[in-house]
């Protein structure tokens, strides 16, 4: 069914302890992913994107370490299981990590190895999560090549990656995060390092696949112009919160979060005023080892209510439901009602 809810996150934090202090990462990041549906996750450097994908499959760089919340698998079913509470070198945690949810890195000339040939890489990844020969391995090595549109698959499986153009490289990458057949699958930037032609090509790929398996896909991106094309539902992250959950069309139409409204205004559009500046959003993100008071996003809003939002935090979004961790948004729902 497509509606069925793959994965349940539930305030998920995550804290990085050194001699300089403790780094909050995530602080109480909550959505779902669905079968057959994208959740787009936007937001500036620095947001939490990466970390929380990396924290789903428990290879969160040391010293961070998972300190609260829920990573539900499979939520109601037999194979139910709450990846948090998993050991991440555990036999458990690596048949999930490639077989149940794979994932596509942001630069595959870094993610691949360049002393292997892609197809023994590729194998490798078959050969941990099916019982079967290193024959039957490099025929199936061989199938998910020609199946991301690699072009003679059978003499592109002895390549090493670096004689691949930047495209194919991530093809390659999507074949391996493909190669324990996942029910989920998250992309983290698979189309920053790539060009505006071979990034449609991906983006066309992804969702063909997507289609055929019913994959629940997590699409991690700065980019909304990507977002517009491809997601379900957008989770707008900010300082390891997410500040917005919404439909792509409310998010595009009415969004609720000034966050969400200052992404939109810096995306440039072909209706602006020749050499006309792009918008920007003052300031920086905050280092998560100095978070402000209150609402995470007061210093850079232009919006904020004063006492209210600097010594406040606002209510977070509540899962699966549209709204915005705002003050300004639940005052006017409340006149609104």
């Amino acid at each position: 069914m497509a509606d069925r809810t793959s994965l349940a996150v539930r305030d998920l934090a995550v804290e990085f302890r050194s001699e300089q202090g403790v780094v909050r990462a995530l602080d109480g990041v909550s959505f779902d992913l669905h079968a057959g549906r994208t959740l787009g996750v936007v937001g500036e450097s620095g947001c939490g994107k990466s970390v929380t994908a990396r924290s789903i499959l428990r290879i969160v760089d040391r010293p961070g370490r998972i300190t609260a919340g829920r990573m539900i698998l499979d939520p109601g079913t037999p194979r139910e299981v709450d990846l948090a509470q998993l050991d991440p070198e555990s036999k458990e945690m690596r048949g999930v990590r490639g077989g149940r949810v794979g994932l596509i890195f942001q630069e595959p000339m870094t993610a691949l190895s360049v002393h292997y040939t892609v197809g023994n890489q590729i194998m490798e990844a078959v050969l941990q999560h099916a019982d079967i020969s290193k024959a039957e391995a490099q025929n199936r090595a061989i199938e998910l090549l020609r199946e991301v549109g690699i072009p003679r698959p059978e003499t592109r499986i002895s390549a090493y990656p670096f004689e691949l153009s930047g495209g194919l490289r991530q093809r390659v990458g999507i074949a391996m995060a493909l190669a324990g057949d996942p029910e989920i699958v998250i992309a983290d930037e698979p189309t920053t390092a790539l060009d505006v032609t071979t990034q449609a090509q991906i983006l066309s790929l992804l969702r063909r696949l997507q289609e055929e398996k019913n994959i629940a896909l997590m699409l991690i991106t700065h980019d909304m112009g990507v977002i517009a094309e491809m997601a379900d539902e957008v989770a707008v992250m900010y300082l390891g919160r997410v500040v917005e959950f919404a439909p792509v069309e409310e998010v595009f139409s009415e969004p609720r979060h000034p966050y969400t409204r200052a992404l939109l205004r810096a995306v440039p559009s072909i209706l602006a005023t020749p050499r006309q500046r792009l918008s920007t959003i003052g300031g920086a993100v905050p280092h998560p080892g100095a978070r402000p008071s209150g609402c995470p996003f007061h210093p850079r809003c232009s919006e904020q209510l004063g006492a209210l939002c600097t010594e406040q935090s606002p209510r977070p979004v509540p899962p699966g439901r549209s709204g915005a961790a705002c003050f300004k948004v639940d005052q006017s729902e409340a006149v609104t009602a």
